[in-house]
């Protein structure tokens, strides 16, 4: 009875053995088809598109912002913007001043308006500087901020876009 429980073992470790590898060959494929399909389909969906929208300083510099500047002198800046959509971007500046008390959101702020800027077009993948813009403050006060909004043109209506902003203190 023994060689017999032996050879029943056998034929059962092979056949365990046999069902194994057909599993794990199984696995594998369903594995590699399922990241195969994870690859094609990052590979052939587009990246969302963007658009940048930045503020440079008198020197057309991102960086270096005056902190400071006298009631009614001048602090000249640049706008920049990056068109990364697959389409045309049509938009215009308004340029706002605020104060400690004006809200900032990613809808927009409750400055008081001192500028709207043209209707500018960049096509895809173009970027462009746009100003040299000037503002002043008269009032003194500590955190003023100049606020520049962009809004997107779509069908001849605007529509809030995005914003940025540069605090400064006022002196006299």
């Amino acid at each position: 009875m023994n060689k017999i429980s032996k050879k029943d073992e056998s034929k059962d470790f092979k056949i365990s053995n046999k069902l194994f590898e057909k599993l794990l060959k199984v696995c594998l494929i369903i594995g590699i088809l399922v990241i195969s399909g994870f690859i094609l389909y990052f590979i052939l969906t587009p990246e969302p598109g963007f658009v940048t929208f930045g503020i440079l300083n008198e020197n057309q510099e991102a960086g270096n912002y005056p902190k400071e500047a006298a009631v009614n002198e001048t602090i000249t800046f640049f706008l920049t913007v990056k068109n990364g959509l697959d389409r045309e971007f049509i938009f215009r500046f308004h340029i706002l001043k605020g104060n400690n008390e004006t809200s900032l959101s990613s809808n927009g702020s409750n400055g008081t308006l001192y500028q709207t800027i043209g209707n500018f077009s960049l096509n895809p993948k173009e970027s462009q500087i746009y100003g040299e813009y000037n503002i002043s403050f008269s009032d003194v006060g500590e955190d003023q901020i100049l606020i520049a909004e962009l809004w997107q043109i779509k069908n001849e209506i605007e529509e809030y876009f995005n914003i940025i902003y540069w605090r400064l203190n006022i002196t006299s």
